[in-house]
């Protein structure tokens, strides 16, 4: 059903945290509930929304206090918002939004678009039902291909950006 679908797919983060993903490797500003102000590197979000921050500049908690730190660790629960940057209005992510509205939840051509293995099934199952296929022994049988994973290997960084 269209309204229980999810736009990031089935792994259980919503739009907010995939956006905060996206913000890594940029500058952000955090506010926690301490009162302090934290500018710095976004260089990892991780699901529970806790932070780690390079290069930073924490003010307060005290006014005039200033610090400059060369790594932060901010847990999610001490956070009461963040600053993203403005490049970030044209996430991929919205664009995914926009279409998954407009088509009812049909993800767009070439985003999430299957890759490895599963591209490999879909494609055979697309020739098969064109009546081609020459190749191959037909069905899937034992052994070749597959195991389990997927996803960025040891070389890509976090969505596969190098």
């Amino acid at each position: 059903e269209y309204s229980r679908m999810s736009v990031v797919g089935n792994n259980r983060v919503g739009i907010p945290i995939v956006l905060l993903h996206d913000a890594e490797g940029a500058v952000v500003t955090v506010e926690t509930k301490r009162g302090e102000l934290i500018r710095g590197l976004l260089f990892e979000a991780e699901d529970m929304m806790n932070l780690y921050i390079k290069k930073a500049v924490v003010l307060g908690p005290k006014p005039g206090s200033k610090r400059i730190v060369e790594q932060v660790y901010v847990r999610g629960s001490e956070i009461v918002f963040i600053v993203l940057p403005e490049m970030l209005r044209h996430a991929p992510m919205f664009q995914r939004i926009t279409h998954w509205r407009k088509h009812g939840g049909a993800p767009p051509e070439g985003v999430g678009a299957a890759v490895g293995q599963a591209a490999a099934i879909l494609r055979k199952a697309t020739e098969r039902r064109r009546g081609g296929f020459a190749g191959g022994r037909g069905g899937f049988g034992r052994g070749g291909g597959g195991g389990r994973g997927g996803g960025p290997g040891p070389s890509m960084g976090h969505y596969g950006r190098r």
